[in-house]
């Protein structure tokens, strides 16, 4: 069965799913080497809490965190942990928004690189 979305739910999905961005961009900024998994699942939680929503992947059927982010050969669903980023590692995080009982997804890969300001 096809549910037809009404104006408002749109709108939820389209509130939520920028959201969602900004705090994958959030992340996407402590993407580097030395950074720990858990910080950058710690950091998405406060964002997407600090927005109002309800990050859908954490306890989703015992899932331990917000995100899931696999570095390198992990496929899917890596838990965050003490994992530390290193130069060149492959980086892919999936994050979900909840709110108002509308929940969006979103995967982002990158890979990790060395920072450094400019002088």
């Amino acid at each position: 069965m096809v549910h037809l979305k009404t104006a408002e739910e749109i709108q939820i999905i389209r509130e939520s799913a920028q959201i969602l961005g900004q705090a994958h961009g959030e992340v996407a900024r402590m993407i580097k080497p030395g950074a720990k998994t858990k910080d950058l699942d710690k950091r998405a939680e406060e964002f997407i809490r600090d927005k109002g929503g309800i990050p859908s992947f954490l306890n989703y059927n015992g899932f331990p965190a917000s995100l899931c982010i696999s570095v390198n050969d992990v496929v899917v669903h890596g838990i965050p942990g003490e994992y530390q980023l290193k130069e060149g590692d492959i980086v892919t995080i999936d994050g979900g928004f909840n709110t108002k009982g509308i929940t969006v997804m979103r995967r982002t890969r990158t890979r990790s690189k060395v920072w450094a300001p400019k002088c």
